[in-house]
């Protein structure tokens, strides 16, 4: 699509336009009409104008913030243009688990416009704040806990050399912020049952930075979520929970013969399940987020997804 009329969709405070240009020049002569997020309009809105214009393809230029925002509008929707992804900032996490070209702007608009586009699935969430309910979509993971320390506080530098032991490290960090309480889980339409756990996440994708992989059964075109409960309390349970993480559902994942890994194995202080529709209900209220954006405190969640929403290259 070289002389595809594209539609940027960009963020102003992880780049700029100039070098933006600079990096389209050598991969699409075609005509291009930009559409800047702004701290109101992280992308949902700019995304409206680039349809409006009537362009073929959509690129979203930023964070997984913009990538969201972006996605979740034409999900909403069900528009049928094309999005492209050009990743800017530190996390990427669907870029990542997408395969598209990181700190390689070029790499990525050739991919953009070279590329093809595959359905991939979005999950929603529907969140019960002091405002009312909001209705978000997520294109990685959503969910409360210590996911989102694992994720803002690894060190990326460490994470570079040591991998899962950044993970750890930032682990000792933000256990401090979990706290067992009771939840009760409703998955697929039936009845809810009670758990006890300090974090809950609910994926598509499921590889976090420095190619770890926290749900190892995500697959984002599948018509599926992938539900990760942790409950450990004290060492003995962080312990299992590493040893669940890294070893259970990582290495010895890879070691197995012929590619036949089997479903994610749970443990005393995890849970694994796959599911298209839970309903959260906490006895106390815990900040949610999808995609790193935090919502709010809530104590009510009802999650679903959409499959192949939304066709990405």
């Amino acid at each position: 699509m070289s002389d595809a009329h594209a539609g940027i969709v960009w963020n102003p405070s992880k780049t700029t336009e100039s070098e933006l240009r600079a990096a389209l020049e050598a991969t699409h002569a075609g005509e291009v009409s930009w559409f800047e997020t702004s701290e109101d309009d992280p992308g949902r809105d700019a995304t409206q104008r680039a349809l409006d214009a009537g362009v073929d393809l959509i690129l979203a230029a930023g964070g997984d913030g913009t990538i969201r925002a972006v996605a979740e509008h034409l999900a909403e929707t069900q528009a049928e243009t094309d999005l492209g992804i050009i990743p800017l900032g530190t996390g990427n996490l669907l870029a990542r688990n997408l395969g598209v070209p990181l700190n390689d702007l070029t790499a990525a608009f050739t991919r953009a416009f070279e590329g093809t586009a595959q359905p991939v699935d979005i999950g929603w969430a529907e969140i019960l704040l002091p405002a009312g309910v909001q209705r978000r979509a997520f294109a990685v993971m959503a969910g409360f806990g210590i996911d989102a320390h694992m994720i803002s506080e690894t060190d990326d530098d460490l994470e570079d050399r040591a991998g899962w032991l950044a993970y750890v490290e930032s682990l000792g960090r933000a256990v401090s912020a979990s706290e067992v309480i009771d939840i009760r889980l409703g998955a697929d339409g039936g009845p809810a049952e009670r758990e006890k756990a300090h974090t809950l996440i609910v994926g598509n994708c499921g590889t976090l930075q420095g190619g770890i992989t926290l749900l190892p059964d995500a697959d984002p075109q599948d018509g599926q979520l992938d539900l990760l409960v942790l409950h450990a309390d004290g060492i003995a349970g962080w312990i299992d929970t590493m040893r669940n993480l890294a070893w259970d559902n990582g290495l010895k994942r890879l070691l197995k013969p012929g590619g036949e890994q089997g479903q994610a194995e749970g443990s005393d202080s995890t849970t694994h399940r796959r599911l298209t529709s839970l309903t959260i209900e906490l006895d106390e209220p815990r900040v949610f987020e999808v995609d790193g954006d935090n919502l709010g405190d809530t104590t009510r969640v009802e999650i679903s997804i959409q499959p192949g929403a939304v066709r990405i290259r």
